[in-house]
This record gives structure tokens, sequence and C-alpha cells, in this order.
């Protein structure tokens, strides 16, 4: 079940930050270190250095808005992230696991399908998301 709109992306974090930080500070940085537009209605997911807290930064029709989750008990399990990124990008269903504590490197994910173009040739590979 898709919950956001198609367009919007979601950017975890690839270290933990000092989570101290707060809506100025994590917007800074989106803008120096991901190079993402902040304004676009996208989520940027960041965890804490013991992995049981989360923030999302996302803006919202005039305003910055913070999400902040602290599980009891377990620990976010984030996303394998490739050596030369900042950060990955998930899908909503990802996002939705890391935030119950579901470890997403033990999930096994089907290849999506995708239709035809043209003279029977497949999109093989367009749809696939990093870190899954």
């Amino acid at each position: 079940m898709r919950l956001l709109p198609p367009g919007v992306r979601v950017f975890v974090t690839a270290t933990p930050i000092d989570l101290r930080r707060g809506h100025d500070g994590l917007a800074a940085l989106v803008r120096s270190q991901w190079g993402e537009e902040l304004f676009a209605g996208h989520l940027f997911v960041f965890l804490g250095r013991r992995f049981d807290r989360c923030k999302i930064l996302f803006w919202d029709r005039g305003g910055l808005v913070l999400y902040y989750k602290r599980l009891e008990r377990g620990r976010f399990r984030p996303p394998t992230v490739t050596a030369d990124g900042t950060a990955v990008e998930v899908d909503t269903t990802a996002l939705a696991m890391l935030l119950d504590g579901i470890d997403l490197k033990q999930v096994r994910r089907p290849d999506l399908w995708t239709p035809a173009l043209g003279h029977g040739r497949r999109t093989e590979g367009i749809d696939k998301t990093i870190g899954l």
C-alpha cells in the first residue's frame, strides 16, 4: 500500500548523525552533503548513533516537518549503502519496514515486473531501488 505520492523519494543516511539537530541543522545537512532539493517534498531519514532513534525531515505546504521515532526495544536496521554514497534511496515499503525495525537485508523481494516496450523489448531493472 503506497501512502505517499509516486513522485516522493525517500533518502536514508549512510552514517548515524547527532539527533540533537533540529529542523535547520538537518536541512543544512541535506543541502551540503546530499545536494538534494529540500523543498521538493522528498523525505530525508536520519538515524542516531545507537540506531534506536530516527528523524524524518520533509517540506509540507509552507513549512518543514520533523517526524521523530524512538524504539523502546530493538534497533533500526538501515539498508545497505553503496561505497560511494552518503545516502541510499528506498521506496515507501522499505521505509515502513525500517520504521518497524525490520532488517531490510533479510527481506527477499521479487523482481519487479515491467511491461514490454514496443516490439517485445523488456525494461528490466528500470524500477529497481538501490539498497534492497
